[in-house]
């Protein structure tokens, strides 16, 4: 296992530094934060919140809060996309072969059980609450990749064959979260023609400044076109197929936040990759890990922004929704992932890794309910701001719902202890 805990480490602490401030600002002067969080940047302008003025006109704002989520936060999925890509294409990607059979199969629990925990208990609650409710059935089904590495370590010793069946749990839920959050929650009526916009940008770049230099090279060992495309246009190209992409993602209703991901498949690797977030691929130099490289400084300063900017929950807005993102996340979470982690293990025969025990399942799926980072972002798409349940603002009361499930970090020592998990440093 090579060594992530710097980067990730990095990622992580902006991010709680920016939900912090949020939380004491809105709870000190809630007015003054949303008037931040909604501040208009441009009025009637070509990107933004749109506004139907009733007579067939169509106009934009763009907010602070659309700047982050909507714009800025595609490099943070971009990036994200670009573990997943690595993790299924390469050769030696971790997603590929057998290896990945158990930790995909206990992914299916993993996302079933929060679902079933969080839609079962609002039925329990009452028709008027599931009706309140009920769209946010994807709020409990993330898992914070960075927090659950971090907590892993801590629980299990990075040493642990755990540590590597937590990664590909978590990168197999990225990758499914990102379907969902696409086809479950859109911005609005699907415009095929727009979505077909990011689909020809991405073919482009891919046949110009991909596919076209090499098949020009073939034969000639030195490679001029392909280097003459790398060293003179660098990013450039992929740069203006991934604005093209963005903007087709957000005039088709599909969130724009997802806008980068038909490009990133597009951008020349090298056949290798050294597992999630880790720092040996600062040294390699195919063009998808140099942007990444150069991406990875102002993705902190987002997050810093998108836990600025969401996290700003007033704490008289616990309510039912709360409870029940917590649920999904920390009944749900364990229990779906160890049902089908063990069932794949045993009844599928496809076993686990060496070292590893059945017991561990339920340790990782506590680890892995730390739901944090995607889970406020979809509880921000999925809800309306104004939704109420009795006195409750739902939105809000789902997002203190991912801010608590930080408490699975205490749960999941705990859950180590009585599991007897050995750590195992090294």
């Amino acid at each position: 296992m090579y060594k992530v805990w710097n980067f990730v480490t990095n990622y992580s602490l902006l991010l709680i530094f920016g939900a912090v401030i949020a939380l004491i600002w809105a709870n000190i002067d809630p007015h003054s934060y949303h008037a931040f969080v909604e501040f208009p940047l441009a009025e009637d302008f070509f990107i933004g919140h749109a506004h139907d003025d009733g007579h067939g006109h169509v106009s934009r704002t763009l907010t602070l809060h659309y700047l982050v989520n909507d714009l800025l936060m595609a490099l943070f999925f971009a990036i994200a996309a670009k573990e997943v890509w690595e993790a299924v294409i390469l050769k030696n990607g971790s997603l590929r072969g057998k290896k990945a059979a158990t930790p995909l199969v206990a992914t299916a629990g993993g996302m079933f059980g929060p679902i079933l925990v969080y839609l079962g208990l609002a039925a329990i609650l009452g028709s008027e609450t599931y009706s309140a409710v009920k769209d946010g059935w994807a709020v409990p089904v993330a898992t914070d990749i960075a927090f659950a590495y971090l907590v892993g370590r801590i629980v299990f010793g990075a040493g642990h064959p755990a540590i590597r069946f937590l990664l590909l749990l978590a990168i197999a839920d990225d990758a499914a979260g990102l379907v969902i959050l696409a086809v479950a929650y859109p911005t609005g009526a699907l415009a095929i023609e727009w979505l077909l916009l990011s689909v020809a940008a991405a073919v482009a770049v891919f046949a110009l400044a991909n596919w076209l230099p090499r098949k020009l090279d073939v034969g000639n060992e030195v490679r001029p076109n392909s280097t003459w495309v790398r060293q003179k246009l660098g990013f450039w190209p992929y740069l203006i197929a991934a604005c093209i992409s963005w903007y087709g993602f957000m005039r088709a209703g599909i969130h724009p936040a997802l806008g980068l991901l038909p490009i990133v498949p597009t951008i020349p690797h090298a056949d290798r990759a050294f597992g999630i977030f880790a720092s040996a691929e600062q040294h390699l130099s195919d063009l998808l890990n140099d942007i990444e490289h150069k991406l990875k400084l102002p993705v902190e300063v987002i997050l810093f922004f998108f836990g600025l900017l969401n996290a700003g929950v007033e704490f008289n807005a616990i309510g039912d929704p709360t409870w029940l993102v917590l649920a999904g996340l920390i009944i749900g979470k364990p229990l779906g992932i160890l049902i089908m982690g063990a069932f794949a293990a045993h009844v599928l025969k496809l076993g686990l890794p060496e070292g590893m025990r059945t017991i561990d399942l339920l340790v990782i799926g506590c680890v892995a309910a730390i739901g944090f980072t995607v889970s406020l972002f979809i509880a921000s798409v999925a809800f309306d701001a104004d939704a109420m349940l009795g006195d409750t603002p739902v939105q809000a009361a789902a997002k203190m719902g991912a801010l608590f499930s930080f408490g699975a970090a205490a749960i999941s020592i705990v859950a180590g202890k009585l599991c007897r998990v050995e750590k195992q440093n090294g």
